[in-house]
């Protein structure tokens, strides 16, 4: 397909310009995606803010944006599971394929991945996007192009999900109600466990929480969150930590509130990178920490849970805006953080 596209470009701290790029060609193994709906993630407002994510550093003119949903529009020659016209649901990291951690299975740590939005690859605040086939995944007549975008923070939840073994018959406590705090608890539910609180300082964020299933919340900023944890487990503790607001106090507060030999596991980076924590109280419950780092393997499932109706993805959207209003998106999402649980941009109808 030839012509122009229109792409939104940061062009410093706080400074989103237009201008038009050419539409890529598909090579053979790929496929040309009309995008319909890129979401916008915490990783994007920091970039924003600050230009970097330690290592990470932006240098301008950068293209923000790795959460996409879209249809089909041209095939490369190689491809046959796609057609145009299908919608789908874009997976954002394209890695080596042959590396250790990729033979393994392990291809979310790969060390040579080129993920959408990370310095220095371009994301995809823009019309349209050729992207490896393989990497491109339909999606059911019942789930729409707004769905598929929010696939990508869905496989976090999912991959904390599983990090942690949650199961039937556990009570787990999510802290922090953010985008990626709320689609952990909805996957924990779609894993069977059986009750699953949420732990914020944003009474917005707590009512979206309730509203999306959780069994119960607690203002960290109302309530003891360690005297709450005690009531509504009779004392024991919780079965399963999934800490995604980053911070020192709530990291803090999981090793507290974790029932002996449990587990917590750690998705939420902090500003700074490093965190003072009570190692002995860990060491005396033998907890297992364990950590993530984006995914793997887990957009099917994501997708069947979200056509199942086990996953309410439209649920956690709270705010659109079009591509023209790509700087208002971010300025409002970077100064609104209290209001806003997640926003989207959309590309096109």
């Amino acid at each position: 397909m030839e012509g122009k596209m229109k792409v939104a470009v940061m062009t410093g701290i706080g400074k989103i310009d237009f201008t038009e790029r050419d539409i890529p060609t598909p090579k053979a193994d790929e496929v040309l995606v009309k995008l319909e709906y890129v979401g916008i993630c915490g990783s994007d407002l920091h970039y924003y803010e600050s230009g970097a994510i330690g290592d990470y550093v932006v240098e301008p003119p950068f293209v923000l944006g790795h959460e996409p949903g879209g249809v089909v529009v041209e095939v490369g020659e190689n491809v046959h599971h796609l057609k145009v016209g299908d919608r789908v649901a874009l997976e954002p990291g394209k890695t080596c394929g042959h590396c250790e951690f990729c033979r393994q299975g392990k291809y979310n740590l790969c060390p040579d991945v080129v993920f959408f939005a990370t310095p220095p690859v371009d994301g995809v605040f823009q019309e349209y996007v050729a992207h490896e086939a393989d990497l491109c995944f339909k999606l059911p007549e019942n789930v729409s192009t707004l769905e598929g975008a929010l696939i990508e923070p869905l496989a976090v939840g999912f991959h904390a999900a599983i990090q942690g073994d949650a199961h039937l018959g556990q009570k787990a406590v999510v802290m922090g109600a953010g985008c990626i705090g709320l689609v952990s608890m909805m996957a924990l539910k779609a894993r069977g466990v059986s009750e699953v609180y949420v732990v914020d300082i944003m009474d917005k964020r707590l009512e979206k929480a309730l509203e999306l299933g959780a069994d119960g919340v607690i203002n960290g900023a109302k309530e003891n969150v360690l005297e709450r944890v005690k009531e509504l487990t009779g004392g024991k503790g919780t079965d399963l930590v999934i800490e995604t607001a980053g911070t020192e106090i709530t990291t803090r507060q999981a090793i507290h509130i974790a029932k002996k030999g449990s587990t917590i596991v750690l998705v939420g980076y902090s500003k700074t990178g490093e965190l003072t924590l009570p190692v002995s109280l860990a060491l005396d419950k033998e907890l297992t920490f364990r950590t993530v780092f984006r995914y793997r393997h887990i957009y099917p499932m994501a997708i069947d849970a979200v056509a199942s109706g086990k996953v309410n993805l439209k649920g956690i959207v709270t705010n659109i805006f079009t591509l023209d209003e790509a700087q208002k998106a971010m300025d409002y999402s970077a100064n609104n953080k209290a209001d806003i649980v997640k926003a989207v941009i959309k590309i096109a109808e």
